[in-house]
């Protein structure tokens, strides 16, 4: 047994990571280890004399590359939510090396040899359901990673990918370094002009964090937003904009365009290789889409009414602001000021009236209760659980039986050490192969800490947002697989924000709302009379938040699109499509490509971020199956919810999933009902 840590068998509670005992130190010569370990693994399943048979080849494949896994997890997880110039640092070597270790295994000709000679005999081997999906999954993996390929195809193929790796971590790690490096002092009052308290506080917080004094507005989306919402300072409002819609394009040494044009370039070209007439081609063709075409459809189909609406909501922001004695035209960083007094005019609701109602520690409660009376499980702090930050709070998760299924993290609070953003992800995955392995599931958020000894305060949108990961999170804690490969959120990339997107729902609603609303000071329940404003304000300001996504979306999908992209110039393309689709003016889209990590940090939502609708048309139809009942926590809607999505992780082709549980295909004017913008 290795002496390092990062390899040990843990005999923690919940065998949970033993953070304390593990330094920087540690990482590179855990990764060594566990990468040779893997790479033998593999030669000996490669090299096995005996005839494939789904046990020998599959599932021993599925046994393989154990502590490669733990260690991985661990390192980056952290890499993602409290990172160090060291971490960093092994992360950039790391990044081609684990690419090309993956390609050594994807390329394997013998190795794909043996999956193959099982895929050819699988009618004939009594395979179960998951043993043929595991099978099918595999083949189809070594398929699109150019197994099979001429030697010359292959030797390029892996370059590409190791190339990827390391640009996409550069990509991520520049726009971390922005982030962390900007920040707009506000000095006096005059500079804290219509802030309310809960966002003095939190800016206050922010200069402390950074070792600072006085008030400051960081590049954090929990702080910057409410800036832009309540700020009366147009010109600092203008200058943290521009801050904001800058990230990755300052010039110099965290500019991303240079990388952003060789990545496309790349993948156009692993398109080609692997047969595929784009890059969209390629990554759509496995995917619930199928094609560039029917998501192009879909947001288009979107784009033109939310369009329409945007445009309508841009009059209306500037004859408030005329109204008000503000003769202008409606800019980017006008618009969320405008649109919360408008909201506050047609609802008499505003972010500051709503805020005492929604404290982190409600909320959080409330998604742990859902999910208690929909699924029937519970959740349990537990103090004694090692944590990696003193902010991350550790729960234990059990059934109605008291029968531990698995462990939640939550890592609430923004800090210059995480990047941007809102995920979920897994320090261990739920499977059965090697014994019952229950998972270990963290939500990582970046939420503007409340100030000293105040509770934190949340937006709707950050309540919202709790919601949307910890729908992820019991994708992954309610995971009942045996193979790894099929474990939770493994699924196709539209179908895995549907879980997340339909948990929302309940957040919204008023059963919800009313135990779990309480003001933070006198603990009484958020009035009626204003919580039928936030229900009735759902649909408020939804042209441009469609069309903020949309146009990220279609201008994402659209570059990769493109056959070949030697010399892409980001900023030229993106003025480009924003030109075709008509942007309205005053907006912009929601991830600019210099710091759209989606799409660049790795390949997760390339050409892919259209997944967020092709998931909504899914969870607008979906939650109608509970309303339909006539009860939002409605026993066998619920049940067959868990059984065919939540517990199914990839068990079976997506749709199917979805029918399985809805009784039939989804209703796309469910989607255009949801937002607001049926006709």
């Amino acid at each position: 047994m290795s002496d390092n840590p990062l390899l040990a068998r843990w005999s923690t509670p919940f065998e949970a990571p033993p953070f304390a005992d593990f330094s920087d130190a540690h990482y590179r010569p855990a990764f060594e280890a566990a990468l040779a370990e893997n790479k033998a693994e593999i030669a000996a399943i490669a090299g096995n004399e005996a005839e494939p048979s789904f046990d020998n080849t599959l599932s021993a494949l599925e046994r393989s590359g154990r502590a490669l896994d733990q260690v991985a997890s661990v390192f980056f997880n952290l890499a993602g939510s409290d990172t160090n110039d060291e971490i960093q640092a092994i992360e950039r070597e790391m990044a081609p090396i684990l690419s090309r270790h993956h390609n050594a295994i994807y390329l394997n000709d013998a190795l794909f040899r043996r999956i193959d000679a099982v895929f050819a005999r699988r009618g004939e081997l009594g395979l179960s359901p998951e043993q043929a999906r595991v099978l099918e999954r595999y083949h189809t993996a070594f398929r699109r990673a150019g197994a099979g390929k001429p030697e010359d195809v292959k030797q390029r193929l892996a370059a590409i990918s190791e190339r990827l790796a390391s640009l996409g971590t550069q990509f991520g790690q520049n726009v971390l370094k922005d982030e962390k490096t900007w920040s707009l002092q506000l000095d006096g009052e005059a500079d804290l002009a219509g802030l309310p308290d809960f966002l003095r506080a939190a800016s206050a917080s922010a200069a402390a964090d950074r070792g600072g004094s006085g008030h400051v507005v960081t590049l954090s989306r929990s702080l910057i937003e409410p800036f832009l919402q309540f700020s009366a300072r147009r010109d600092l409002r203008e200058t943290a904009f521009k801050a904001w819609l800058a990230r990755g394009e300052g010039g110099g040494e965290t500019d991303n365009r240079s990388l952003i044009a060789e990545m496309v370039a790349l993948r156009a070209e692993r398109a080609k290789l692997l047969g595929y007439e784009t890059f969209a081609h390629y990554r759509l063709d496995d995917s619930m889409a199928g094609t560039p075409k029917a998501a192009r459809e879909l947001l288009r189909s979107v784009w033109q009414p939310a369009r329409a609406r945007a445009e309508r909501e841009r009059e209306s922001l500037e004859a408030l602001a005329a109204d008000e004695g503000d003769n202008l035209q409606i800019q980017a960083w006008d618009w969320r000021y405008y649109a919360e007094k408008q909201r506050r005019r047609e609802f008499d609701l505003d972010d500051a009236e709503l805020k005492p109602y929604l404290q982190l520690d409600a909320i959080i409660t409330a998604a742990f209760e859902t999910a208690s009376r929909l699924f029937g499980i519970h959740f349990t702090e537990r103090k004694d659980v090692p944590v990696y930050h003193p902010d991350v709070r550790a729960f234990e998760v059990t059934d109605a039986a008291g029968k531990s299924v698995g462990l939640f993290y939550g890592d609430y609070f923004a800090r210059p050490s995480k990047r941007s953003g809102a995920w979920m992800s897994a320090f261990r995955s739920q499977e059965r192969l090697n014994g019952a392995v229950n998972p270990i599931i963290v939500n990582v958020m970046n939420f503007a800490r409340g100030a000293e000894g105040e509770p934190t305060l949340l937006s709707f949108e950050d309540a919202r947002t709790l919601f949307h990961e910890f729908g992820h999170g019991l994708h992954g804690l309610l995971s009942d697989v045996t193979y790894p490969l099929l474990s939770g959120t493994s699924v196709v990339r539209d179908f895995v924000e549907f879980p997340s997107q339909l948990y929302e729902h309940w957040l919204e609603q008023p059963e919800v709302l009313q135990r779990y609303a309480v003001h933070y000071r006198t603990g009484e329940p958020m009035p009626k009379a204003l919580l039928d404003r936030l229900v009735a304000s759902r649909t408020f300001n939804q042209g441009f938040a469609t069309v903020e996504y949309v146009s990220s979306a279609l201008v994402d999908l659209e570059m990769h699109l493109l056959d070949e992209a030697g010399s892409f110039d980001a900023g030229a393309f993106e003025a480009k499509v924003l030109s075709e689709i008509e942007m309205p003016r005053a907006m912009v889209m929601r991830h600019r490509l210099p710091h759209f990590q989606h799409v660049f940090s790795g390949d997760g939502y390339s050409s892919a971020y259209y997944s967020y609708l092709w998931s909504e048309v899914l969870d607008a139809d979906g939650f109608d199956a509970f309303l339909e009942t006539g009860d939002i926590f409605d026993h066998e809607t619920a049940r067959r919810l868990k059984q065919f999505v939540y517990a199914a992780g990839n068990r079976q082709d997506a749709a199917k999933a979805y029918r399985d549980f809805r009784g039939h295909d989804p209703k796309p004017e469910a989607l255009l009902k949801k937002r607001g913008l049926a006709a």
